[in-house]
């Protein structure tokens, strides 16, 4: 299903949420391929699939992915990975990728993916990226070619458990003039904090590529502390669990009294960017099963720099505007709430300050003509 040709409505009439201008910030390239091109591809290779019809594939990757445990929503990339080992392969990916999010109204967003899962075929790390590279290009083009325009850039991930850290921000560090516009590290997150790859982030530092970290979703507090700490990190991958060091107490018929602890604090006075991907929380169990009980609102009102995102959109049957949607008919949100996330997004971009005030101005004015 391509749920990214849909056209969400903000609830109770008015704006297309779709045709809104959008920023997405964490999404992964092997997360959000689509079921017909994954058939096509294991066609190719000779790789078995739970089904060849592209509804029904859609459909075993959605219940696959509701599990309630991130260790078994991660199995599900066993088949989008397996199928995106040759140049032919990522170049077709990366390329829909860009379509389909210029297709859900984004007009910036960063791809995430780990090239060391991408060489069981023969490529090197450095002929992955590039493939991808090429691909991502060729979906702007086509994108431009069809009257609109999208910005993308590349965040390489290290797989945590991998003992690949330094090499592959080596990688990041030689690549950065060919898309790659900053490092994340991503996987099982528990028994793997940040601090294991200390040597990739002390490197990072000094060649100052920006860096975020998945931390704070299937894991404490502690994964976020290492995040800031160990990682440098100027934005949190996901990062729910920081409703962990936040208390609410009742006082009487006058509300309630929130006290932050010193971790959010530091979040929130900073300003440091939660990349929040409610749907996929939930299928993973980060907090909480039901879209009410996520702490998105909470963080919002409270003033953290909250980002909505999709991680990925095969796993979740999701795209950008649905979430949107979603967030929007549960706690009920307006276009001021929908142009903030935004806003959000575009100030937390790894581009540079003149780029990002250039987003910032898109926003304003697509949100103004809604």
């Amino acid at each position: 299903m391509n749920t990214a040709a849909e056209n969400y409505l903000l609830p109770g009439g008015g704006a297309s949420i779709t045709a809104l201008p959008k920023i997405s910030l964490h999404d992964h390239l092997d997360g959000g391929l689509r079921p017909q091109t994954i058939i096509e591809l294991a066609g190719d290779i000779g790789y078995e699939l739970p089904s060849t019809d592209a509804t029904e594939l859609a459909a075993w990757f959605t219940s696959q992915s509701d599990s309630g445990s991130l260790v078994e929503y991660l199995k599900t990339f066993d088949v989008t990975i397996a199928v995106m080992q040759t140049r032919e392969g990522l170049f077709r990916v990366a390329r829909e990728f860009v379509l389909d999010l210029a297709d859900d109204g984004v007009i910036y967003g960063e791809v995430r993916w780990a090239p060391e899962q991408h060489l069981s075929a023969g490529l090197t790390l450095d002929e992955a990226v590039e493939a991808v590279q090429e691909g991502l290009e060729q979906g702007v083009a086509d994108v431009e070619e069809s009257g609109r325009d999208i910005r993308v850039g590349q965040l390489v991930s290290a797989m945590r458990h991998a003992d690949r850290g330094l090499e592959i921000a080596q990688l990041a560090v030689r690549q950065r003039d060919n898309g790659v516009v900053g490092f994340d590290i991503a996987g099982a997150e528990a028994g793997f904090p940040a601090s294991k790859l200390a040597d990739a982030f002390d490197f990072l530092a000094r060649e100052f590529l920006p860096v975020t970290v998945h931390a704070g979703e299937a894991d404490s507090l502690d994964s976020i502390k290492s995040a800031l700490f160990d990682g440098r990190a100027l934005r949190i991958g996901h990062g729910v669990r920081i409703a962990e060091d936040i208390s609410t107490q009742s006082e009487d018929d006058e509300g309630q009294y929130v006290t932050l602890g010193r971790v959010a604090e530091w979040i929130k006075d900073r300003q440091i960017a939660l990349e929040l991907s409610p749907s996929s929380n939930l299928q993973t169990n980060a907090w909480g099963t039901e879209l009410a009980d996520h702490p998105f609102d909470l963080l919002y009102q409270l003033g953290f720099r909250v980002t909505v995102n999709v991680d990925n959109r095969l796993m979740s049957n999701t795209s950008l505007s649905r979430e949107l949607f979603l967030l929007a008919e549960e706690f009920g949100y307006g276009l001021d709430d929908l142009a903030q996330f935004q806003l959000n997004a575009a100030a937390a971009a790894f581009l540079t300050l003149d780029e990002r005030d250039d987003l910032i101005e898109r926003i304003i004015t697509g949100f103004e003509q809604a």
